[in-house]
């Protein structure tokens, strides 16, 4: 699978190609099309596969590189039901104060949680990139 560039500037996965025309992927919305060979060219450098994961929603993938086992996906979905004062999330686990607020760390820096007050305390919610990217998983969940 090679990436291509058409003259517009637009991006695909060239799945086959040939003399007159080729089958070209759009990784936005998954559509295989032929288009002609002579309006393609390939643009070097760049990951087909990074190409083909931009079919996924970036919240989701921003999720996927951030949660990393069950545990951190648990916290995830405790938050998006609602904030939750940091007391009481390390009341809910084995956790040590250190590997929860490592955990926080990465999600923080990926932009899944943020700090708040919660009745006057210190406290944790999701941002809008994870409500998104979570929603998204569980309506594809039945699937």
């Amino acid at each position: 699978m090679q990436t291509v560039e058409d003259v517009d500037g637009s991006r695909y996965l060239l799945l086959k190609r040939s003399e007159g025309s080729s089958l070209v992927r759009d990784p936005g919305t998954g559509e295989e099309r032929y288009v002609e060979t002579d309006s393609l060219s390939a643009i070097e450098g760049a990951s087909a596969l990074e190409l083909a994961a931009s079919e996924v929603d970036e919240p989701v993938r921003r999720l996927l590189r951030a949660v990393h086992d069950d545990r951190t996906l648990g916290l995830l979905c405790l938050l998006d039901t609602g904030a939750r004062p940091v007391r009481e999330l390390l009341s809910l686990d084995s956790l040590c104060e250190s590997d929860f607020h490592g955990l926080v760390t990465e999600l923080r820096a990926a932009g899944l949680i943020e700090e708040c007050e919660v009745a006057g305390e210190r406290g944790y919610r999701t941002t809008e990139t994870a409500r998104e990217a979570l929603s998204s998983l569980r309506d594809s969940g039945g699937e």
